[in-house]
């Protein structure tokens, strides 16, 4: 691990500390062209998956009619498409003027590398936008107290779905504990009925479940101590987390050809609204994808949603959650001034104004990074929803970020690489751990 990551902020710090205090992992993102863009326009990369996608848009274009002399050229990407384009753009001198990201260790690398714009002395300048802002949506932003990635969007954490016409048909109930939960693997797959849906081919999606093992078993330290660069995947908590992970591979609780599943063309959602699946461990952003998508599996009340499981005898309090505290954007250094001025003044009025977030409620289902925005849930058709999705990033003890994001890109391409050794059953919890353990704690 990085040991010169000055004063590493503790993960627990980040993620414990007042309400909507978070740290998270991402949604999805067609080509466009790379590069710059001329000097009188700014460039914007935006991910694409409907309905956040046409949100996203809507604020450029309507930004654009209002400021002929302040254009801002957009390209759209997917998820998976996107983080390999903008690491090789940004190597290359070639980054778009404004940055999307997660923060964390890919923003820290960035910042330690003066790639992007320090923030701080603008948000000075114009505290009315800091101030209407979650204030624990910044941390994940920050990088020795400066900011370089200003909080954007919704705030996004993991969520337990499931099916209830699937649950209803085998006679079962939604699994409060782990044990509750593997008992139901054989009960589903007898009703030829794939247990858990799981697009693992995308990896990030295999994490979630380690995550949140992780935490329920060893608490929000555990993970803490791995990031603050003690190798610790060989504590027996986390040997605990790897091994119950691969238990449940073994028992076909994932459903055939997960491998092979990608997170970015939706097919996991689609397997639990299309009564494939029966659960589905997801971020709060696939709610408006299976709302959009889905018929009227979400309308009708067939989907079902809650935090995950606790284990039987762990030190994770149950109310703990994973994801993304919000989603950032940077100003690239190598842009022109004239470009940073653009960007600055749509980061000002027009980024996250009052009709974007009031699209992220009503269109994607999603809770904008809005004080005061719980206000506006009252009679609205995902009411129960937006309440749970709020009360859930807002009460958690700890809200931590995805591992991907915290770590360095260096290091969360091992992780990644190592989980999708480990679902795939190519390895075993104690060579994971160990080959983690050489990778991080080196």
């Amino acid at each position: 691990m990085d040991h010169n990551r000055a004063s590493r902020r503790s993960f627990l710090a980040l993620a414990t500390a007042t309400p909507l205090v978070a740290t998270v992992l991402a949604s999805c993102g067609d080509s466009g062209p790379a590069g710059s863009g001329s000097s009188d326009e700014a460039t914007d990369w935006i991910l694409t998956g409907q309905p956040k996608e046409g949100i996203r848009q809507a604020a450029r274009d309507d930004w654009n009619k209002a400021h002929e002399d302040q254009q801002i050229r957009v390209s759209a990407f997917q998820n998976d498409a996107y983080k390999a384009k903008i690491k090789t753009a940004i190597g290359a001198g070639q980054a778009p003027t404004i940055i999307f990201g997660w923060g964390g260790g890919t923003l820290r690398n960035y910042a330690e590398s003066g790639l992007v714009d320090d923030l701080t002395p603008w948000l000075t300048e114009n505290p009315e936008v800091k101030n209407r802002l979650f204030d624990a949506a910044f941390a994940a932003g920050t990088v020795e107290d400066k900011v370089y990635g200003l909080p954007t969007e919704t705030v996004q954490p993991l969520v337990f779905f499931y099916n209830k016409k699937l649950f209803q048909q085998v006679g079962a109930e939604p699994p409060t504990t782990w044990d509750e939960l593997m008992a139901l693997v054989p009960k589903f797959n007898a009703a030829g009925i794939a247990p858990i849906s799981l697009g693992g081919q995308s990896r990030w999606t295999n994490m979630m479940w380690l995550e949140m093992l992780f935490d329920r078993i060893g608490g929000p330290e555990l993970f803490e101590s791995i990031y603050n660069g003690t190798p610790a995947w060989t504590d027996p908590a986390a040997i605990d987390a790897l091994t119950k992970v691969q238990d449940l591979v073994k028992a076909d609780g994932f459903v055939k050809g997960f491998a092979s599943i990608t997170a970015d063309s939706n097919a996991d959602q689609a397997l639990l609204y299309t009564d494939k699946a029966a659960m589905m461990l997801h971020g709060t952003w696939t709610y408006g994808g299976m709302k959009t998508d889905g018929g009227d599996f979400v309308s009708s009340g067939n989907l079902g949603y809650m935090n995950f499981p606790a284990v039987t005898g762990g030190k994770g309090d149950p109310m703990n959650t994973f994801g993304n505290p919000a989603q950032y954007v940077s100003i690239s250094s190598k842009a022109t001034q004239a470009q940073k001025d653009i960007a600055l003044a749509f980061f000002k009025d027009g980024l996250l104004q009052d009709k974007e977030a009031e699209a992220y409620i009503t269109e994607a289902g999603e809770v904008p990074i809005v004080k005061g925005i719980d206000s506006k849930f009252a009679g609205m058709e995902d009411e129960e929803w937006l309440k749970f999705t709020y009360d859930l990033a807002t009460n958690a003890p700890s809200f931590a970020q995805s591992w991907d994001q915290a770590l360095s890109p260096t290091e969360a391409e091992t992780l990644l690489d190592n989980i999708e050794k480990l679902f795939g059953l190519a390895i075993t919890p104690q060579e994971f751990a160990a080959n983690m353990n050489a990778a991080i704690g080196s």
